[in-house]
């Protein structure tokens, strides 16, 4: 028996003496109240309290005295917390409640507001009523309510005040807030691991890794036999960068909890962050094998297959994910970067048109979209969806990239420039965005948007960003010069990019460079194309094709475990401009 309900039949006893004796007329209802008392003595069960809880009723409505009256009331609203609290402890308790568990959250909180109504200086009773208000379908309000007059009168309590203030902190939205909840917690209930848990697992959140760690520590100082703890402790480790020593948490979770694959989950993930995809792979193996329907499983041995260049196997698992939980935005966005990664682009854009079906407003589909049209050579329809996401995120360094690239292939100069400025405004750091803009700036076959000395600083700031070894950057500055006037200077940077270019673009670099043998700048002469969905032609030399990036989740940042799924990566801003000759991403 509970130490409440040990009181609620002291108190019982006692009344027995103040109402034994002999009856007053009035007292009509006294041998059923005194039948209830008896029963509240050696009640057994559920239907135990009812009886008394009927009996009290039935002896108010026979009739009492006052002082009678009183008890009676007061056994009933007692009976009724601890009915309601029996009922509450079987829903709460449960981790696969009974299918009809509304209802009974219901008689529940019937009994237990009614008990409290009578009583309000209930703070157990209070904080079950929280915590049922809690579940889904509950009354938020109700619940805060009923948490801060737990937290109110708790005060010689501090194991319940502890539990009700670390309930609140998980409410609670502002950080400052919560986290003062849970040092009062801990305060008021040192030896309780639960609040370093839940603290520990704020900071977390708050990427305060050696806070989280401390507490996950202390937790595990009280009861080091709790696998989640060891789990949360390797994550913040792992944060870290101290990987052995997540390593060795992670082993002592899976010693705790054998059956779980979490631990073999997050071993994959820091074996991804170092880049041993094999062992990852071993690893993920393992935890297939114990759990083939987990999708975080498959999503990330997807990505580790994705890394070792196993396109096809990582395609058969989130395909496998797709049949398992269909309309997965994450498995589907997954899907059309691997179908991008093996070129098939127009596979890639309608698996994307799909997802945007399911997500309409997702921008990272409007802007993955953007870059597989460009990819397919549809610059106007790229140019529309990088419009769309630039609408609601006029500073998207991505998309402004992007659209300032499709312009170029449309022969839009003056509009890539406007959207390359405002890139640079956002970070003046990105060398593709500089090399583009220069390159550009050197060469447009309309004078009035040439300006060769800013072109020059410009391409330099961009060839001192990649130290010079990027072969496309140094013929833009060979092109800045040559628009100076400066021949000499530009041949010298040209014939350094031949040298260190790749096979495919040593007959575009050798035109440049013999432009400027010739004593003449390189003009980049784009037309409107005629067609809707093909590039603008150029009579110097074709516009090589853009690629948009095309990488799948790592193995390591990308998929976390924790998550259902992973999330993709952002594109890659320094592809070749696609109005430029330029070496491969890669």
């Amino acid at each position: 028996m509970s130490m409440e309900e040990r009181v609620a039949v002291g108190a019982l006893i006692l009344a027995t003496f103040v109402t034994a004796g002999p009856a007053r007329a009035e007292n009509e209802g006294l041998d059923d109240l005194n039948r209830a008392t008896e029963a509240k003595l050696v009640y057994r069960t559920l239907a135990d309290l009812t009886e008394v809880i009927r009996l009290c009723e039935s002896a108010l409505e026979k009739g009492l005295d006052e002082d009678n009256a009183r008890f009676a009331r007061q056994l009933m609203a007692s009976t009724r917390i601890l009915r309601g609290t029996r009922i509450a402890e079987t829903i709460l308790a449960t981790r696969v409640p009974d299918p009809a568990w509304p209802q009974y959250r219901n008689l529940a909180l019937d009994d237990l507001e009614k008990g409290v109504e009578f009583d309000p200086r209930q703070p157990h009773a209070l904080f079950r009523i929280a915590k049922l208000n809690l579940l889904p379908g509950g009354d938020p309000q109700r619940a805060a309510e009923a948490l801060n007059q737990a937290i109110e009168l708790a005060g010689d309590e501090p194991k319940l005040r502890s539990e009700a203030l670390t309930v609140r902190a998980a409410l609670e939205n502002e950080p400052a807030k919560r986290l003062a909840d849970l040092d009062e917690a801990v305060r008021a209930a040192p030896n309780d691991p639960t609040p370093l848990r839940v603290r520990g697992a704020t900071y977390a959140a708050q990427e305060e890794y050696e806070k989280a760690l401390a507490d996950f520590e202390a937790a595990l100082a009280i009861d080091s036999d709790h696998a989640s703890t060891h789990l949360e402790k390797a994550k913040a480790l792992v944060e870290l960068k101290r990987y052995d020593d997540a390593f060795a948490a992670l082993d002592e979770a899976r010693r705790l909890a054998p059956e779980s694959v979490e631990p073999l989950i997050q071993k994959a993930r820091i074996l991804g962050i170092q880049s041993e995809f094999d062992k990852a792979l071993e690893t993920l193996e393992e935890a297939y094998r114990m759990a083939p329907a987990d999708l975080r499983v498959l999503l990330l041995r997807a990505a580790v297959y994705q890394e070792l260049d196993q396109q096809e196997k990582a395609l058969a698992d989130v395909d496998r994910v797709l049949e398992l939980r269909p309309g997965l935005p994450e498995a589907m966005r997954f899907r059309a970067m691997l179908l991008a990664r093996s070129g098939k682009f127009d596979l890639a854009t309608e698996q994307l048109e799909k997802l945007q079906e399911v997500s309409p407003e997702d921008l990272e589909v409007e802007l993955q979209l953007a870059l597989f049209y460009s990819a397919e050579g549809q610059p106007r329809k790229a140019i529309d969806r990088f419009s769309v996401v630039l609408e609601k995120e006029s500073e998207n360094l991505i998309a402004l990239r992007g659209r300032a690239d499709a312009l170029l292939t449309t022969g839009r100069q003056a509009e890539a420039i406007d959207d390359y400025e405002r890139a640079l405004k956002i970070d003046g750091d990105d060398s593709g965005v500089l090399n583009n803009l220069a390159w550009v700036l050197a060469t447009s076959p309309d004078e009035k948007l040439r300006d060769g000395k800013r072109s020059i600083e410009l391409a330099t700031k961009a060839c001192e960003l990649t130290e010079y070894k990027q072969a496309h950057i140094l013929s833009t500055l060979a092109a800045g010069y040559a628009e100076t006037g400066d021949f000499d200077t530009a041949i010298q940077w040209s014939k350094k990019a031949i040298e260190i270019a790749g096979e495919e673009h040593l007959d575009a670099l050798k035109k440049e460079l013999a432009s400027y043998e010739a004593g003449e700048p390189f003009r980049e002469l784009l037309t409107e194309p005629e067609s809707k969905d093909e590039p603008a032609p150029s009579d110097e030399k074709p516009p090589a094709k853009e690629e948009p990036a095309k990488e799948a989740p790592d193995a390591s940042p990308a998929p976390t475990p924790q998550d259902d799924a992973p999330s993709a990566e952002k594109p890659d801003a320094d592809a070749p401009p696609p109005s430029k000759a330029a070496p491969d991403a890669d």
